[in-house]
């Protein structure tokens, strides 16, 4: 006998008819090599999270784990947190986020206007405390947990998901290396996975932003002005998993810098996609002419008006390619 299997609700669901989002080639420097960059920003919530929040809270639904009227709780200071209200929403579920204090009002404001809860945690415990509380509230309320970090549904959305995209929108569905920053390592897991199966030639770059300076709100990350990007959070992120794949440093000023020279063009990005897009030139260097490098733009600007992304005057990208 099959188990059961709960069928998603449909009244108002446009998530299930959401197209791909584009793979476009993007150069800044005429002399530089072109990067293949999904722009994962025209996600309906605006991020890349959207793809683990949507397979996540629909696989839970199917099996039962999440019911109508229920509740969802995770812990998360940025995008997925966003996403998962948006997703929330559409199925008709609570969703209760747990950040610490000090994250940008167009973050707190955004879940609120989805009907998300917020709950916050002190700054100085980070997202390490955030996880804490959400462990607890999700206990007391009888509450689904994501668990981002740990849920290996996360990296299998992009390899089942996002990495499918790709593949059929490359030309010649071929893959030479894949570059992205490490938050949960959903991502460049995922992708890594789904080029490898797929027969590609595929290394794996990590991007890192240096700055030399100590942990932020987002948790413990390389730099304090390039969110999302984190030091030894994941459970997903393996050195087996990738065989092969080599970091490369980014300082966060030229991630910066390249966030704002990509806003100048017409994408509307965050300090993450600047960083990739470094990276990955990076990337395209060292693997040699002809080599097809893949990036993700993972969020829109709009998150960032308040920081300095958008507050300080742009400047000319220094080192982009």
């Amino acid at each position: 006998m099959r188990p059961p299997c709960r069928p998603l609700p449909a009244d108002g669901r446009f998530l299930q008819a959401i197209a791909p989002t584009p793979l476009v080639p993007v150069r800044l420097d005429a002399e530089g090599p072109t990067i293949w960059c999904k722009l994962e920003f025209l996600n309906p919530s605006g991020s890349t999270k959207d793809r683990i929040a949507r397979y996540m809270l629909e696989k839970a639904w199917r099996m039962g784990e999440l019911s109508p009227g229920g509740e969802v709780v995770e812990a998360s200071s940025g995008s997925t947190s966003i996403a998962l209200a948006l997703a929330s929403a559409q199925m008709g579920v609570r969703f209760t986020a747990v950040m610490p204090e000090g994250v940008t009002d167009e973050r707190v404001l955004t879940i609120r206007a989805y009907g998300g809860d917020v709950v916050l945690v002190p700054r100085e415990s980070g997202v390490r405390g955030a996880i804490q509380k959400a462990e607890e509230l999700a206990r007391e309320r009888k509450a689904f947990a994501p668990r981002q970090f740990e849920n290996p549904d996360n990296a299998e959305a992009h390899r089942v998901w996002t990495g499918q995209e790709v593949l059929s929108q490359i030309p010649g569905g071929l893959v030479h290396g894949v570059v992205s920053g490490v938050g949960t390592g959903g991502t460049v897991v995922g992708l890594y996975q789904a080029f490898a199966e797929a027969g590609c030639p595929v290394t794996a770059f990590i991007a890192r932003p240096i700055a030399g300076l100590g942990c932020d709100i987002e948790c413990c990350s390389f730099s304090p002005r390039v969110p999302g990007v984190v030091d030894g959070m994941s459970k997903l992120y393996r050195d087996a998993d990738m065989p092969g794949r080599v970091e490369l440093d980014v300082s966060d000023e030229q991630a910066m810098c390249t966030a704002r020279a990509l806003i100048r063009r017409g994408f509307p990005v965050g300090p993450s996609s600047g960083l990739n897009y470094v990276a990955a030139v990076e990337a395209a260097r060292r693997l040699g002419p002809g080599a097809q490098v893949v990036t993700v733009f993972p969020d829109r600007m709009e998150r960032y008006f308040s920081t300095e992304l958008i507050q300080q005057r742009p400047v000319a990208a220094r080192g982009v390619a």
